[in-house]
């Protein structure tokens, strides 16, 4: 389980050092694709194929669908990392996450996103859900 928050830079060659506590979990070899709210999510092998069938199983006959799929599948990547522990964020996936420099990774359960920094304070600093509100209807247990 991926959890916890990092702050890192992206190296002049695209390259993301991956934090030690997550590099087990995550494997060798991973993928990356566009996530939702304009961050980047990072899936381990296993949770990808999981992930993929699900998505697969949508119907194409229905137009948010097709453009689902396209959307997650056309922006997917293989990563590796390397001895260092870090990996090559591909051109297109730092650019659709507007990340150039500074970045916050976090763990998110099954994945692991990668936020632009001033996205991810901006996100917390604007996110005006009553988180308590939420559980409430979401989680069937007392926090």
């Amino acid at each position: 389980m991926f959890m916890g928050e990092f702050q890192h830079s992206i190296d002049g060659k695209g390259r993301l050092f991956m934090p030690a506590r997550f590099r087990e979990a995550l494997g060798e070899k991973f993928v990356s694709t566009k996530g939702l709210d304009g961050c980047i999510f990072v899936y381990p092998p296993e949770e990808w194929r999981r992930l993929e069938e699900k998505i697969k199983k949508l119907p194409f006959t229905r137009a948010d669908a097709r453009s689902f799929q396209r959307f997650f599948f056309s922006g997917a990547a293989e990563c590796e990392l390397d001895k260092q522990g870090r990996f090559l964020l591909p051109q297109h996936l730092r650019q659709y996450g507007s990340l150039e420099k500074d970045v916050t990774i976090i763990g998110v359960g099954t994945r692991i996103e990668i936020w632009n920094q001033e996205s991810w304070q901006r996100y917390n600093d604007e996110s005006n859900l009553d988180f308590e509100e939420v559980a409430e209807k979401l989680v069937d247990f007392e926090l």
